[in-house]
């Protein structure tokens, strides 16, 4: 899109050049707004902020309601009023502050899950804290800790010691753009901290995920399924493990997606995980 743009300005600065012998004043300056901002609604956000910069006539197209509603899901207003209430946003908030603020991670459900619209494509991305899933054992400190990271966009992530029965459930209702999305788990093999001011990672309780796979499961209220199985690895490092994906093609019905991660086989423990969070993003 940037050559684009560029053939764009290119092609406006010889017309106007063309009619310099004609109208010695002309310029870029004088196109219509309307004719600006027909082009700008195919430039990605970026770029109109970026050429809003050439003269007032391209500032004043760059702000557009219509430019701006091109860049937002068609059921914007089903997500605006999912992440905010009426008071947030005001009642004469233009197309580019309401773009704005959806592209922004907003919290919602009490702060277990963050909210946001991915700029590429328009759609929507959803965070599940680990302390917004339904994890077994979770209240038993024999099992299971609550730990402080700056690693996790929610400042902790529950970490598993030791357990024979490992679950962890959860489910989301969201009006999700039409589109394609992905579901993974963010988890880490080992527990990180600091020493001496350099990352460390102690995996002294890590074991028993090379035994058995671990089978991650998604459902949908449409009927859709997935499952995959995979054994955990990655020792120390956040990786995204994916669970499955989605379609959403009636953007005017929130999609309640409910998904689970679960290793029961009994005969053996496993321990020394740390879980934080369940993203949908985008495929």
């Amino acid at each position: 899109m940037g050559s684009g743009l560029s053939s764009f300005l290119l092609m406006c600065s010889n017309s106007t050049s063309s009619v310099s012998s004609v109208s010695p004043e002309s310029n870029l300056g004088d196109l219509p707004e309307s004719v600006v901002g027909s082009v700008l609604v195919y430039l990605n956000p970026q770029e109109i902020c970026r050429v809003a910069s050439v003269n007032r006539a391209f500032r004043r197209a760059s702000t557009a309601e219509f430019v701006w509603e091109s860049k937002l899901p068609k059921n914007y207003e089903l997500v605006l009023s999912r992440v905010f209430d009426c008071n947030e946003m005001g009642l004469n908030c233009c197309k580019k502050d309401i773009y704005a603020k959806l592209c922004a991670p907003n919290s919602i459900d009490g702060g277990t899950k963050k909210v946001w619209l991915d700029k590429g494509t328009g759609k929507a991305c959803v965070l599940i804290s680990s302390n917004g899933l339904a994890i077994t054992g979770i209240d038993d400190r024999r099992y299971w800790s609550w730990i402080s990271t700056e690693e996790s966009r929610f400042c902790s992530v529950a970490y598993l010691q030791q357990i024979w029965w490992f679950e962890v459930d959860g489910e989301v209702e969201f009006p999700f753009p039409c589109g394609t999305y992905t579901l993974y788990f963010r988890l880490q093999l080992g527990r990180s901290g600091r020493r001496f001011g350099r990352r460390v990672c102690n995996s002294d309780h890590v074991h028993g995920w090379d035994i058995k796979p671990v089978k991650f499961q998604l459902s949908t209220s449409d009927g859709q399924k997935a499952i995959t199985q995979c054994y955990l690895t990655n020792l120390g490092k956040w990786h995204l493990y994916q669970a499955g994906d989605f379609v959403v093609e009636d953007s005017k019905v929130p999609m309640k997606v409910k998904f689970s991660m679960t290793q029961i086989d009994c005969t053996h423990t496993k321990g020394g995980l740390c879980v934080d969070s369940v993203l949908i993003r985008p495929k």
